[in-house]
């Protein structure tokens, strides 16, 4: 039996929706690796930051008065940690 036109058709159809299948599955598998990504670039900048604005916020109640020292210098230091965990982060990945 010889393929028809609406065989051949068909069979062109079925090959173009099986390749955007494949295309979106692959997409959706890189989408999910790029979240996963920016969360944990976003985890290990903030959390630095936290747990020092944290701890000096801690250690400038244990002093009498009014006193912002220890969150600010350790605050800083926080961010100064953050910006480095990311870019050895990110200069890992490249």
């Amino acid at each position: 039996m010889t393929p028809t036109r609406d065989d051949e058709h068909l069979e062109r159809s079925v090959e173009r929706d099986a390749e955007r299948i494949r295309k979106a599955r692959a997409e959706r598998e890189h989408l999910l690796v790029q979240t996963i990504y920016l969360t944990t670039l976003g985890l290990v900048f903030v959390l630095p930051v936290v747990a020092g604005a944290y701890l000096g916020h801690w250690l400038d109640g244990l002093s009498p008065g009014y006193s912002m020292r220890w969150t600010l210098s350790l605050l800083f230091a926080g961010i100064v940690i953050g910006a480095v965990n990311v870019y050895f982060l990110v200069r890992g990945r490249g």
